[in-house]
């Protein structure tokens, strides 16, 4: 159920009958024909850049095209006006009935209303969060989680089969580097050694709890054995520890992922082997000698022969190399192998969602994609920006648990997982978020979260007054849909039906642009709307929402009051944020 959708159809309808009449030349291309609301309401209802972009393949002038399409939209029954604007758009005003039949949809579908087939059941990847497994989420992961996961609901929503996945970095020095800091605090825990941690060592107190669990499956059984030995064996048991833990902390912030796929299973596979074979084959990887990179000096730059993949072929800068200097395989190379491996899944849109330092990654990863599937998979990459931690505007201390970070635990054991994940999408995902834990939890229209949960808390209110003041009558959705709407019929409600009704096609345009941030600034906009109508009828007694000596009015009122009840619901659970019924 969608307006613009279903306007978009009838304006085809006119263009496919001016081809039949000889108005039009057969076989115009209508895929950038759009019809979405004007920027100024005051212009309509919706416009139409029909004719701007067929009048040249039609070979007339945009408002002389225009001007004969108008005639078709006028005969429209539900079309009360329509006006040619500007170089050619076409205005079109709608019958106020039209918007009521949107209001009865919204109650009879319930938190459906918005569900769209725009995805037609097309396999999408959303691959968010994949902190290496070193150490706790911090507040920053919390951001990446939250974008992914709202993102992937958003899909979920538009018609599309997503997978939730987690790509656990677990091969290369990093893990190594683990295993050996994780020995120290085994030692540690069996009264051995000090807290001395050496340079380059993960020094958080974290691993402490890692160690003492080490020490209490094995004891003493590692202890004064050479490194080969326990290197791998502790190197598996801190990762699964710590996956552990984070897993813990995604399902406090709602998370759950449906695959945890892991970097080393895919080394130890062969698959890294198995693609740069398939690449080299198909002439995609040389050997060469690089360019030094920008600022370097010859003094800091040893040029030397290189397994190298040619990126530049497939839109890169620059090509790239594939094998470190000891003959191992590089992250990339293991990266590219992954994203196959996706796609070979049946994944040919795959979406990754990164730290603000990978940006320089992206158009590398890309031009792999295209390399590995022959141009048939797609990588979107969203980057998402820093997160800034304050206290009543002064900086957050750091968790001594952590060392060095805020934890995402420390973050939701203060302000709850409503807040964080309504917060984290209040910005778009490549702007910088101030999170100020003291303004996230006052109660003002300052702060999103409250102000929105506030407009549903305030709908079901104003429903249980209406529930003693209608005794006996059905205010259940399928009641309310069934009255007789028309009472509605005040500017500024009928705004609020237009913006309620608005909600498919914003579920739409967000999930093509995968922008789940758009559904938050929608919800503000929908709060304000809403808000505003009530703050109205305390003015003017007319627009009260229950009106005693008027029952027919104060029903359908109620039908609006829970139509917007529903669709702020409907945005809700596609951030993950539970609606508040009371506050």
């Amino acid at each position: 159920m969608n307006i613009f959708n279903d306007l978009k159809d009838h304006l085809r309808n006119a263009l496919e009958a001016m081809t039949a009449a000889g108005e039009l030349p057969a076989g115009l291309s209508l895929e950038r024909v759009t019809i979405e609301p004007p920027r100024d309401p005051s212009h309509g209802d919706a416009a139409t850049n029909a004719a701007m972009v067929l009048c040249k393949p039609a070979g007339l002038k945009p408002r002389e095209l225009a001007e004969k399409l108008k005639p078709r939209l006028d005969a429209l029954e539900f079309v009360t006006e329509t006006s040619v604007d500007g170089p050619g758009f076409i205005n079109i005003r709608l019958a106020d009935g039209v918007w009521r039949d949107q209001l009865a949809g919204i109650l009879r579908l319930g938190t459906r209303f918005g569900d769209s087939t725009l995805g037609s059941g097309r396999k999408v990847n959303v691959e968010y969060v994949s902190a290496n497994p070193t150490g706790p989420l911090t507040a920053g992961h919390a951001r990446g989680a939250v974008v992914g996961d709202a993102l992937a609901n958003l899909l979920l929503k538009a018609g599309y089969e997503v997978c939730k996945e987690y790509y656990i970095n677990d091969a290369g020095n990093q893990v190594a580097t683990l295993a050996r800091s994780t020995y120290l605090r085994y030692l540690e825990a069996l009264g051995e050694g000090d807290a001395n941690i050496p340079e380059g060592f993960y020094p958080g107190e974290y691993l402490k709890d890692v160690g003492q669990a080490l020490a209490a499956r094995d004891g003493d059984k590692w202890k004064g054995r050479d490194e080969a030995e326990w290197l791998e064996p502790i190197r598996n048991f801190a990762i699964d520890f710590l996956m552990g833990e984070i897993k813990e902390d995604l399902k406090l912030l709602g998370v759950e992922q449906a695959v945890f796929s892991s970097e080393r299973k895919l080394v130890e596979a062969g698959k890294v082997d198995a693609v740069l074979e398939t690449l080299t084959q198909a002439g995609h990887i040389y050997t060469g000698v690089l360019e030094p990179p920008k600022g370097k000096t010859p003094e800091d730059w040893e040029p030397r022969p290189q397994t190298l993949f040619r990126a530049t072929d497939f839109g890169d800068d620059v090509d790239r190399p594939l094998q470190k200097s000891d003959g191992s395989w590089t992250y990339f190379a293991n990266d590219i192998a992954y994203h196959l491996d996706k796609f070979e899944r049946g994944y040919a849109t795959m979406i990754d969602i990164w730290g603000a330092d990978h940006g320089g990654y992206i158009k590398r990863m890309q031009a792999a994609v295209r390399a590995v599937t022959g141009g048939k998979g797609a990588l979107d990459v969203k980057t998402c920006q820093l997160v800034h931690m304050f206290d009543n505007g002064k900086p957050v201390r750091m968790s001594k648990r952590a060392g060095t970070f805020v934890t995402l635990r420390d973050v939701l054991e203060a302000v709850g997982t409503d807040v964080v994940r309504f917060i984290m999408l209040t910005r778009r995902n490549d702007q910088t978020l101030e999170f100020d834990f003291a303004k996230v939890t006052e109660q003002s229209r300052d702060n999103p979260v409250f102000y929105v949960q506030y407009a549903y808390a305030r709908a079901h209110s104003v429903l249980r007054h209406a529930r003693e003041a209608l005794t006996g009558r059905d205010l259940s959705d399928a009641g309310l849909a069934a009255l007789d709407l028309s009472p509605l019929a005040d500017p500024a409600e009928l705004a609020l039906v237009k913006r309620l009704a608005g909600w498919p096609r914003m579920v739409e345009s967000a999930a093509e642009a995968h922008e789940p941030h758009r559904v938050a600034f929608y919800l503000q906009e929908l709060a304000a709307e809403f808000h505003a109508l009530w703050n109205k009828g305390r003015d003017d007694a007319t627009l009260r929402f229950i009106i005693a000596e008027d029952e027919a009015l104060t029903l359908a009122r109620m039908a609006l009051v829970r139509g917007a009840a529903i669709v702020v619901a409907s945005g809700l659970e596609i951030m993950g944020v539970t609606p508040a019924e009371e506050m």
